[in-house]
Order: structure tokens, then C-alpha cells, then sequence
């Protein structure tokens, strides 16, 4: 049997089904971050919060005759503060996780822009160009791992008390103190931010975020990668 011309036109193709169809939102989604970067987040975000509210319960009279419980809220304290670099070390294993500390360990000629930028409160996007990460997030993350480290071995001396002599001991509870109340800031002013940006916040929830997001604040991302 013979076709009729013009049979063989538009209609003769196959619908494609709705699985095949591409997704608008999908497309425009780039991913951000992996779900072993979003565990370490999370769980390093659980220990923090409870490392700082127990120091609180700690040293505010009045939140400590509302909790009580001294010895529970000191083993807290001490056991959440100890654990609290697992999770980043347990986030080596993971290669996204490894790649993403390289590009927050690396500062470029963009970064010092960046920083000008915000020094001169210049909030217009093209002069604050940024890859993956701008310069305010790599001094974040790098003051937030050395205040980390102090912390872990100033509560260390002043936990076990006969390993240092007593003047060490005097010092590492004035440091202690004192940065666990700039910790206690700057991560009041980390939540702060977060939660003026919704794209920020679903990229760590989710693990992507919205391309022309990403093109606005992350300008020199796909060229940071290639």
C-alpha cells in the first residue's frame, strides 16, 4: 500500500514520552554540592551549635539555673568540641569534598578584587567577581578552621588539667573564652547571611541551585573548573 505524500510529515514521529521530555528547571539547575559535602556540613553544623550552646548554658548564670545539670552540659560541651573536626576528616574520602577545600585554599588576583570591593561597599556584581567561591567565604572558612584548631587544644589543656603546668592552663581558659565568644558572632553573622540568600541555603540543602543565580554571583565558576 502506498503512502500518501505528506504522511510521512510531522505526525509520523514518535510523541516522545514524558520521562524524555526535557525538564525546564532541570536545565537550569547547575550542581554545587555533593551529598558527602552536605553531610560533613550538616553534621559539622549540629556540633557547633551544640559546642556554643552548651558554652553558654556554661557561662550565662542565667541559662545555667535553667538547664541545671552542670556535669551533663560540661560532657556535652567537651565531647562535642573533641568531635567536632571528624566530620571534616571523615569528608576526605570524598573527591568533591577534597576539590572544593583546594578552591577555598587558593586565592587569585579575583579575590583581592572581591575584598576592595567590599571594603569600598561597592555592591554592584561586576566588581565582585568570584568562582565557585568568593574571597569572604575562603576568609570564613579559613578563620572558622584555625579558631577550630585553638579551641580543640585550648578545651584539651583545661580538660586534662596535669599535662600542662598551671600557667598554660590560665592563658588556654583566656583564649578559650574569648574566641568562643567571636566564634559565637561570626557564626550568628554566617546564619545571618544564609538566610538572606535562598539560593545559598537550597544549594546546601538540596546540592544545586539556579544557573542564572549562579552567573550572577559566581561569574568565574565554569571558567574556574575548566
Amino acid at each position: 500500500m502506498t503512502s500518501t505524500p505528506g504522511s510521512g510529515g510531522p505526525t509520523a514521529a514518535p510523541t516522545p514520552r514524558p520521562s524524555d521530555r526535557p525538564d525546564p528547571a532541570r536545565q537550569s539547575a547547575r550542581r554545587r554540592f555533593s551529598r558527602a559535602e552536605r553531610l560533613v556540613h550538616r553534621t559539622t553544623a549540629a556540633l557547633m551549635l551544640l559546642c556554643v550552646a552548651t558554652a553558654a548554658c556554661l557561662y550565662v548564670p542565667q541559662l545555667a539555673e535553667l538547664v541545671g545539670r552542670r556535669y551533663l552540659v560540661v560532657t556535652l560541651h567537651e565531647w562535642s568540641g573533641l568531635l567536632l573536626p571528624a566530620p571534616f576528616l571523615v569528608g576526605l574520602a570524598s573527591p568533591s569534598f577534597r576539590a572544593d577545600l583546594r578552591r577555598l585554599n587558593r586565592f587569585a588576583p579575583h579575590d583581592k578584587q572581591w575584598l576592595r570591593a567590599v571594603r569600598r561597599r561597592d555592591f554592584r556584581p561586576e566588581s565582585r567577581p568570584a568562582g565557585k567561591f568568593n574571597a569572604g567565604q575562603k576568609v570564613y572558612a579559613g578563620w572558622l578552621a584555625g579558631a577550630v584548631l585553638v579551641m580543640l587544644a585550648t578545651g584539651l589543656m583545661m580538660w586534662f588539667t596535669w599535662l600542662t603546668p598551671l600557667v598554660w592552663r590560665t592563658s588556654a581558659t583566656f583564649v578559650h573564652d574569648w574566641l568562643s565568644l567571636a566564634l559565637g558572632l561570626v557564626l550568628v553573622g554566617h546564619i545571618a547571611m544564609a538566610l538572606a540568600d535562598p539560593q545559598a541555603r537550597r544549594g546546601m540543602r538540596t546540592g544545586s541551585v539556579e544557573r542564572p543565580w549562579a552567573e550572577r554571583e559566581h561569574p568565574l565558576w565554569e571558567e574556574e573548573e575548566e
